[in-house]
Protein backbone atom coordinates (compact mmCIF):
# COMPACT_ATOMS: atom_id res chain seq x y z
CA UNK A 1 0.00 0.00 0.00
CA UNK A 2 1.57 3.57 -0.91
CA UNK A 3 2.03 6.47 1.54
CA UNK A 4 -0.91 8.23 0.26
CA UNK A 5 -3.32 5.47 0.23
CA UNK A 6 -2.16 4.72 4.30
CA UNK A 7 -2.83 7.94 4.80
CA UNK A 8 -5.88 8.33 3.09
CA UNK A 9 -7.37 5.96 4.86
CA UNK A 10 -6.56 6.98 8.52
CA UNK A 11 -8.36 9.83 7.45
CA UNK A 12 -11.55 7.98 6.60
CA UNK A 13 -10.75 5.71 9.59
CA UNK A 14 -11.25 8.97 11.82
CA UNK A 15 -14.00 10.28 9.94
CA UNK A 16 -16.11 7.37 9.87
CA UNK A 17 -14.61 4.86 12.27
CA UNK A 18 -13.53 1.45 11.52
CA UNK A 19 -16.86 -0.25 12.08
CA UNK A 20 -19.27 2.16 9.90
CA UNK A 21 -20.47 5.65 10.53
CA UNK A 22 -20.46 5.43 15.05
CA UNK A 23 -17.55 8.12 14.93
CA UNK A 24 -19.79 10.44 12.83
CA UNK A 25 -23.38 10.61 13.96
CA UNK A 26 -24.02 14.35 12.63
CA UNK A 27 -22.49 13.20 8.78
CA UNK A 28 -24.67 10.00 9.15
CA UNK A 29 -27.60 12.20 10.04
CA UNK A 30 -27.07 14.22 7.17
CA UNK A 31 -26.22 12.18 4.43
CA UNK A 32 -29.61 10.17 5.54
CA UNK A 33 -31.56 13.46 4.70
CA UNK A 34 -29.44 13.63 1.40
CA UNK A 35 -30.60 10.47 0.43
CA UNK A 36 -34.41 10.62 1.50
CA UNK A 37 -34.62 13.95 -0.28
CA UNK A 38 -33.44 12.44 -3.50
CA UNK A 39 -35.24 9.61 -3.20
CA UNK A 40 -38.43 11.63 -2.38
CA UNK A 41 -37.27 13.98 -5.76
CA UNK A 42 -39.15 13.03 -8.76
CA UNK A 43 -36.82 13.15 -12.03
CA UNK A 44 -37.36 15.81 -14.72
CA UNK A 45 -40.78 16.59 -15.36
CA UNK A 46 -42.16 15.33 -18.76
CA UNK A 47 -43.02 18.16 -21.05
CA UNK A 48 -45.94 17.52 -23.50
CA UNK A 49 -46.70 19.40 -26.50
CA UNK A 50 -48.50 19.61 -29.68
CA UNK A 51 -47.59 18.73 -33.58
CA UNK A 52 -49.75 19.68 -36.13
CA UNK A 53 -49.93 19.04 -39.93
CA UNK A 54 -51.91 21.60 -42.43
CA UNK A 55 -52.39 22.08 -46.20
CA UNK A 56 -53.20 25.90 -45.93
CA UNK A 57 -54.67 26.10 -50.05
CA UNK A 58 -51.82 28.49 -51.56
CA UNK A 59 -50.65 30.88 -48.62
CA UNK A 60 -49.22 33.63 -51.12
CA UNK A 61 -47.50 36.40 -51.20
CA UNK A 62 -47.73 39.73 -52.87
CA UNK A 63 -45.10 39.58 -55.07
CA UNK A 64 -44.26 38.76 -58.62
CA UNK A 65 -41.34 36.06 -58.80
CA UNK A 66 -42.89 34.25 -61.58
CA UNK A 67 -43.68 31.34 -60.48
CA UNK A 68 -47.45 32.20 -59.28
CA UNK A 69 -50.51 30.17 -60.14
CA UNK A 70 -52.70 32.13 -62.52
CA UNK A 71 -55.21 33.27 -60.03
CA UNK A 72 -52.15 34.41 -57.42
CA UNK A 73 -50.37 36.77 -59.57
CA UNK A 74 -50.83 40.51 -58.17
CA UNK A 75 -52.75 43.07 -60.08
CA UNK A 76 -54.37 40.64 -62.14
CA UNK A 77 -58.09 39.91 -62.74
CA UNK A 78 -58.92 37.86 -59.87
CA UNK A 79 -58.15 40.62 -57.28
CA UNK A 80 -54.72 39.07 -55.38
CA UNK A 81 -52.82 42.07 -53.45
CA UNK A 82 -51.28 43.10 -51.10
CA UNK A 83 -54.46 43.52 -49.00
CA UNK A 84 -55.83 39.74 -50.22
CA UNK A 85 -52.54 37.91 -48.81
CA UNK A 86 -52.88 40.03 -46.17
CA UNK A 87 -56.68 38.49 -45.40
CA UNK A 88 -55.33 35.54 -46.14
CA UNK A 89 -52.82 35.04 -43.67
CA UNK A 90 -55.15 36.40 -41.39
CA UNK A 91 -57.37 33.74 -41.93
CA UNK A 92 -54.98 31.11 -42.05
CA UNK A 93 -53.32 32.71 -38.81
CA UNK A 94 -57.12 32.20 -37.19
CA UNK A 95 -56.86 28.15 -37.66
CA UNK A 96 -53.18 27.88 -36.14
CA UNK A 97 -53.81 29.77 -32.83
CA UNK A 98 -57.05 28.03 -32.61
CA UNK A 99 -55.10 24.58 -33.33
CA UNK A 100 -52.37 25.38 -30.05
CA UNK A 101 -49.78 23.50 -31.01
CA UNK A 102 -45.89 24.11 -30.63
CA UNK A 103 -44.85 22.88 -33.72
CA UNK A 104 -47.12 23.09 -37.47
CA UNK A 105 -45.76 21.28 -40.73
CA UNK A 106 -47.73 23.43 -43.55
CA UNK A 107 -47.78 22.83 -46.95
CA UNK A 108 -48.55 25.39 -49.53
CA UNK A 109 -46.55 28.20 -48.84
CA UNK A 110 -45.62 30.10 -51.75
CA UNK A 111 -42.24 31.69 -50.55
CA UNK A 112 -40.51 33.16 -46.67
CA UNK A 113 -42.06 36.29 -47.59
CA UNK A 114 -45.74 34.40 -47.36
CA UNK A 115 -44.49 32.60 -44.60
CA UNK A 116 -43.36 35.69 -42.32
CA UNK A 117 -47.19 37.59 -43.21
CA UNK A 118 -48.54 34.63 -41.71
CA UNK A 119 -45.93 34.54 -38.49
CA UNK A 120 -46.66 38.35 -38.04
CA UNK A 121 -50.54 37.82 -38.03
CA UNK A 122 -49.91 35.08 -35.35
CA UNK A 123 -48.25 36.72 -33.12
CA UNK A 124 -51.14 39.29 -32.96
CA UNK A 125 -52.91 36.74 -31.43
CA UNK A 126 -50.49 35.77 -28.91
CA UNK A 127 -49.07 32.93 -30.21
CA UNK A 128 -45.14 33.73 -31.41
CA UNK A 129 -43.19 31.24 -33.42
CA UNK A 130 -39.53 32.34 -33.36
CA UNK A 131 -37.89 29.39 -34.93
CA UNK A 132 -39.32 28.31 -38.97
CA UNK A 133 -37.96 26.52 -42.03
CA UNK A 134 -39.21 26.26 -45.57
CA UNK A 135 -38.31 24.17 -48.44
CA UNK A 136 -35.73 25.34 -50.36
CA UNK A 137 -36.83 24.67 -54.40
CA UNK A 138 -36.27 26.85 -57.13
CA UNK A 139 -39.58 27.38 -59.65
CA UNK A 140 -41.84 26.14 -57.39
CA UNK A 141 -45.22 28.26 -56.78
CA UNK A 142 -45.80 26.79 -53.21
CA UNK A 143 -43.36 24.63 -50.62
CA UNK A 144 -43.56 22.85 -47.18
CA UNK A 145 -42.71 24.71 -44.15
CA UNK A 146 -42.73 24.32 -40.38
CA UNK A 147 -42.81 26.64 -37.79
CA UNK A 148 -41.84 25.86 -33.96
CA UNK A 149 -41.80 27.31 -30.57
CA UNK A 150 -38.58 25.14 -29.75
CA UNK A 151 -35.66 25.70 -31.31
CA UNK A 152 -34.96 24.29 -35.03
CA UNK A 153 -30.99 23.12 -35.05
CA UNK A 154 -30.97 21.33 -38.84
CA UNK A 155 -32.90 21.77 -41.68
CA UNK A 156 -32.59 20.38 -44.85
CA UNK A 157 -34.53 19.45 -48.91
CA UNK A 158 -34.69 16.40 -49.99
CA UNK A 159 -35.77 16.54 -53.94
CA UNK A 160 -37.45 13.60 -55.03
CA UNK A 161 -37.33 14.39 -58.72
CA UNK A 162 -38.35 16.87 -61.79
CA UNK A 163 -41.98 18.08 -61.26
CA UNK A 164 -42.33 16.63 -57.17
CA UNK A 165 -42.59 19.23 -54.40
CA UNK A 166 -38.96 19.25 -51.96
CA UNK A 167 -39.93 17.52 -48.71
CA UNK A 168 -38.58 19.50 -46.15
CA UNK A 169 -36.42 17.74 -42.97
CA UNK A 170 -36.13 19.91 -40.04
CA UNK A 171 -34.65 18.54 -36.69
CA UNK A 172 -36.32 20.17 -33.57
CA UNK A 173 -34.47 20.43 -30.07
CA UNK A 174 -37.85 20.11 -27.60
CA UNK A 175 -35.33 19.65 -24.13
CA UNK A 176 -32.16 19.17 -25.31
CA UNK A 177 -33.80 15.75 -27.10
CA UNK A 178 -33.90 15.92 -30.83
CA UNK A 179 -36.56 15.02 -33.53
CA UNK A 180 -36.72 14.92 -36.65
CA UNK A 181 -39.77 15.63 -38.61
CA UNK A 182 -40.14 15.23 -42.70
CA UNK A 183 -42.87 17.69 -44.05
CA UNK A 184 -44.65 16.49 -46.81
CA UNK A 185 -46.54 17.62 -49.83
CA UNK A 186 -46.60 14.40 -52.89
CA UNK A 187 -48.03 14.40 -55.79
CA UNK A 188 -52.16 15.47 -56.10
CA UNK A 189 -54.23 12.91 -58.10
CA UNK A 190 -54.28 14.62 -60.94
CA UNK A 191 -50.99 11.98 -61.75
CA UNK A 192 -50.30 8.49 -61.30
CA UNK A 193 -49.57 6.58 -57.97
CA UNK A 194 -45.75 5.80 -60.02
CA UNK A 195 -45.27 9.99 -59.35
CA UNK A 196 -46.20 9.48 -55.43
CA UNK A 197 -44.07 6.64 -55.04
CA UNK A 198 -41.11 8.53 -56.40
CA UNK A 199 -41.24 10.71 -53.38
CA UNK A 200 -41.79 7.72 -50.96
CA UNK A 201 -38.80 6.43 -52.18
CA UNK A 202 -36.46 9.37 -51.41
CA UNK A 203 -37.77 9.99 -48.20
CA UNK A 204 -37.67 6.11 -47.26
CA UNK A 205 -34.09 5.90 -48.31
CA UNK A 206 -33.32 9.71 -46.09
CA UNK A 207 -35.10 7.80 -42.80
CA UNK A 208 -33.15 4.74 -43.58
CA UNK A 209 -30.07 6.51 -43.05
CA UNK A 210 -31.27 7.75 -39.86
CA UNK A 211 -29.21 5.94 -36.63
CA UNK A 212 -31.10 3.10 -34.86
CA UNK A 213 -33.92 4.44 -32.29
CA UNK A 214 -33.84 8.10 -33.82
CA UNK A 215 -37.25 9.88 -33.12
CA UNK A 216 -39.13 11.08 -36.12
CA UNK A 217 -42.37 12.07 -37.69
CA UNK A 218 -43.83 11.48 -41.39
CA UNK A 219 -46.17 14.51 -41.75
CA UNK A 220 -47.99 16.32 -44.59
CA UNK A 221 -50.15 16.05 -47.27
CA UNK A 222 -49.39 12.71 -48.94
CA UNK A 223 -52.40 13.16 -51.44
CA UNK A 224 -52.66 9.47 -50.78
CA UNK A 225 -55.48 7.67 -47.86
CA UNK A 226 -54.13 5.90 -44.77
CA UNK A 227 -55.44 2.96 -46.62
CA UNK A 228 -54.40 3.60 -50.41
CA UNK A 229 -53.53 -0.04 -50.87
CA UNK A 230 -57.42 -0.62 -51.21
CA UNK A 231 -59.20 2.63 -52.79
CA UNK A 232 -56.25 2.35 -55.43
CA UNK A 233 -58.00 -0.48 -56.59
CA UNK A 234 -60.78 1.17 -57.98
CA UNK A 235 -59.00 3.19 -60.11
CA UNK A 236 -57.76 2.54 -63.49
CA UNK A 237 -56.24 6.46 -63.79
CA UNK A 238 -53.81 6.25 -60.57
CA UNK A 239 -53.32 2.57 -60.20
CA UNK A 240 -50.12 2.32 -62.55
CA UNK A 241 -48.19 0.52 -60.71
CA UNK A 242 -49.97 -2.76 -60.16
CA UNK A 243 -51.88 -2.04 -56.92
CA UNK A 244 -48.19 -0.95 -55.09
CA UNK A 245 -48.28 2.37 -53.37
CA UNK A 246 -45.96 5.04 -52.05
CA UNK A 247 -47.41 5.42 -48.55
CA UNK A 248 -48.52 1.77 -47.76
CA UNK A 249 -45.62 -0.28 -49.48
CA UNK A 250 -42.88 1.81 -49.87
CA UNK A 251 -42.84 3.62 -46.10
CA UNK A 252 -44.32 0.07 -44.85
CA UNK A 253 -46.88 1.27 -43.27
CA UNK A 254 -48.58 -2.03 -43.74
CA UNK A 255 -47.28 -5.85 -43.44
CA UNK A 256 -47.93 -8.94 -44.96
CA UNK A 257 -50.74 -6.89 -46.17
CA UNK A 258 -52.69 -5.34 -43.55
CA UNK A 259 -51.93 -2.13 -41.89
CA UNK A 260 -49.22 -2.04 -39.38
CA UNK A 261 -51.45 -1.42 -36.09
CA UNK A 262 -49.71 0.19 -33.08
CA UNK A 263 -50.31 -3.24 -31.10
CA UNK A 264 -48.08 -4.82 -33.87
CA UNK A 265 -45.07 -1.82 -34.31
CA UNK A 266 -44.57 -2.38 -30.98
CA UNK A 267 -44.11 -6.23 -30.89
CA UNK A 268 -41.80 -6.10 -33.56
CA UNK A 269 -39.91 -2.85 -33.86
CA UNK A 270 -40.86 -2.64 -37.62
CA UNK A 271 -42.66 -0.66 -39.96
CA UNK A 272 -44.46 2.79 -39.40
CA UNK A 273 -47.79 3.52 -37.68
CA UNK A 274 -50.67 6.03 -39.51
CA UNK A 275 -52.09 7.46 -36.59
CA UNK A 276 -55.50 7.70 -38.46
CA UNK A 277 -56.18 3.95 -37.43
CA UNK A 278 -57.08 5.62 -33.83
CA UNK A 279 -59.83 7.41 -34.99
CA UNK A 280 -63.20 5.91 -35.95
CA UNK A 281 -63.63 4.90 -39.63
CA UNK A 282 -66.47 7.65 -39.87
CA UNK A 283 -63.53 10.70 -38.66
CA UNK A 284 -61.12 9.34 -41.18
CA UNK A 285 -61.09 11.92 -43.39
CA UNK A 286 -59.16 15.49 -43.85
CA UNK A 287 -60.49 16.30 -47.14
CA UNK A 288 -63.63 16.19 -48.84
CA UNK A 289 -63.57 16.12 -52.51
CA UNK A 290 -67.16 16.29 -54.17
CA UNK A 291 -68.59 14.18 -51.29
CA UNK A 292 -65.77 11.99 -51.78
CA UNK A 293 -64.00 12.34 -48.45
CA UNK A 294 -60.69 11.35 -47.91
CA UNK A 295 -57.41 10.83 -45.81
CA UNK A 296 -54.64 12.99 -47.68
CA UNK A 297 -52.85 14.43 -44.66
CA UNK A 298 -51.16 11.96 -42.39
CA UNK A 299 -49.15 11.74 -39.20
CA UNK A 300 -46.46 8.50 -39.50
CA UNK A 301 -44.86 7.67 -36.69
CA UNK A 302 -41.74 4.85 -36.16
CA UNK A 303 -41.40 2.36 -32.88
CA UNK A 304 -38.69 4.77 -31.63
CA UNK A 305 -41.68 7.22 -30.58
CA UNK A 306 -43.20 4.32 -28.23
CA UNK A 307 -39.36 2.98 -27.04
CA UNK A 308 -39.69 5.59 -23.30
CA UNK A 309 -36.55 6.66 -24.47
CA UNK A 310 -36.26 10.76 -25.84
CA UNK A 311 -39.48 12.14 -27.41
CA UNK A 312 -42.59 9.54 -27.10
CA UNK A 313 -46.20 10.03 -28.81
CA UNK A 314 -49.18 10.16 -26.14
CA UNK A 315 -51.42 7.10 -27.02
CA UNK A 316 -54.89 8.21 -28.53
CA UNK A 317 -53.59 12.22 -28.75
CA UNK A 318 -54.30 11.70 -32.91
CA UNK A 319 -57.28 14.30 -33.86
CA UNK A 320 -58.34 16.33 -36.98
CA UNK A 321 -58.98 19.99 -36.30
CA UNK A 322 -63.01 20.42 -36.98
CA UNK A 323 -63.98 23.19 -35.34
CA UNK A 324 -67.22 24.83 -36.14
CA UNK A 325 -66.13 28.11 -38.07
CA UNK A 326 -63.98 25.86 -40.75
CA UNK A 327 -67.37 24.48 -42.20
CA UNK A 328 -70.24 27.07 -44.21
CA UNK A 329 -73.58 25.18 -45.18
CA UNK A 330 -71.94 21.45 -43.54
CA UNK A 331 -69.14 21.69 -46.50
CA UNK A 332 -65.33 22.37 -45.63
CA UNK A 333 -64.94 26.43 -45.56
CA UNK A 334 -62.65 26.71 -47.93
CA UNK A 335 -60.95 29.85 -49.52
CA UNK A 336 -63.26 31.10 -51.76
CA UNK A 337 -63.89 32.57 -55.37
CA UNK A 338 -65.56 33.19 -57.65
CA UNK A 339 -66.91 31.05 -60.46
CA UNK A 340 -66.11 27.58 -58.74
CA UNK A 341 -62.80 28.38 -57.51
CA UNK A 342 -61.30 30.29 -60.75
CA UNK A 343 -62.58 33.67 -60.48
CA UNK A 344 -61.83 36.95 -58.45
CA UNK A 345 -60.64 36.32 -54.63
CA UNK A 346 -63.15 36.82 -52.63
CA UNK A 347 -61.23 36.98 -49.06
CA UNK A 348 -63.72 34.85 -47.22
CA UNK A 349 -62.81 31.12 -46.19
CA UNK A 350 -59.63 29.10 -44.79
CA UNK A 351 -58.48 26.15 -46.97
CA UNK A 352 -60.01 23.09 -48.42
CA UNK A 353 -58.16 20.78 -46.03
CA UNK A 354 -58.54 20.16 -42.17
CA UNK A 355 -55.72 20.54 -39.89
CA UNK A 356 -54.44 16.74 -38.05
CA UNK A 357 -52.39 16.97 -35.03
CA UNK A 358 -50.88 14.85 -31.99
CA UNK A 359 -49.60 15.20 -28.58
CA UNK A 360 -46.28 14.11 -27.88
CA UNK A 361 -43.76 14.41 -24.38
CA UNK A 362 -40.31 14.02 -23.64
CA UNK A 363 -38.99 11.21 -21.52
CA UNK A 364 -37.75 12.13 -18.15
Amino acid sequence: MSTSTHSRNNHMDRVFGRTGFKKAPALLFVMALVFAFLWQCPPASALAFRVASYNVQNLFDADTDGTEYPDYVPGGSTGWNAAMAGIKAENTARVIAALSAEIVCLQEVESEQALKLLLAQLKKRGKSYPFHAIARQPDTAVRCALISMFPIRKTDTILPGEGLRAILSATVIIQNRPLVIYVNHWKSKSGPESRRITSAVALKRRIDRLAQGTDFILAGDFNANYNEFKTIRDSEKLNDTGGVTGINHILGTIADGRLVTEKRLQKTGRGLYNLWLELPPSRRWSYNFFGRKNSLDSIILPPALYDGNGIDYVNDSFNKFDADFLFKDRAVFRWQQKNHGRGKHLGRGYSDHLPIFAVFKTTP
